[in-house]
């Protein structure tokens, strides 16, 4: 993903980066689920990450916010979007400051529509990694009840 960092390097703007990207992409015949992976990774290795634990959440949700329509264009398919669910956990399980900042990363992506909610419902009751396994799961309890609840309260009204 050299290509990636030499474009944002350049300061290009985010609608060419993505072109460049799908250009990219489509020559080398890289499916948009890998292609996730390997923003996620760049992406990753731009920041510069605080070694201490409460900071780099914060931290890191201020650098992923920039480059969130990044994320978006190549999370069309619920398959990269939850390939890109993934290594976010993987990335947090590997990296052990991070290891908090999961559910902040996913509720940012929730919000600014990268994830869906059934992608994360899906990741939540048999997509996720081994990796972590336990405290990711519950760590995004909470966020998960009130994905159903809403869920079901928007189900309930439609029957009105």
């Amino acid at each position: 993903m050299e290509l990636l960092i030499d474009d944002i390097n350049d300061n290009k703007t985010t609608k060419d980066i993505i072109n460049d990207i799908k250009d990219m992409s489509a020559k080398s015949n890289i499916p948009e689920h890998e292609v996730i992976g390997l923003v996620w990774a760049t992406v990753m290795s731009l920041g510069e990450w605080n070694k201490k634990e409460e900071l780099v959440a914060e931290q890191a949700l201020k650098h992923l916010r920039t480059y969130t329509p990044l994320f978006e264009a190549f999370t069309s398919t619920n398959r990269s979007e939850m390939a890109l669910l993934l290594k976010v956990q993987e990335f947090c399980y590997e990296n052990m400051n991070f290891m908090k900042a999961f559910q902040k990363i996913v509720l940012l992506f929730y919000k600014t529509e990268v994830v869906s909610e059934d992608s994360i419902l899906k990741w939540f009751k048999e997509g996720h990694s081994n990796k972590g396994k336990m405290h990711f799961l519950e760590q995004m309890k909470q966020f998960i009840e009130w994905l159903q609840n809403a869920e079901e309260e928007s189900e309930s009204e439609e029957e009105d």
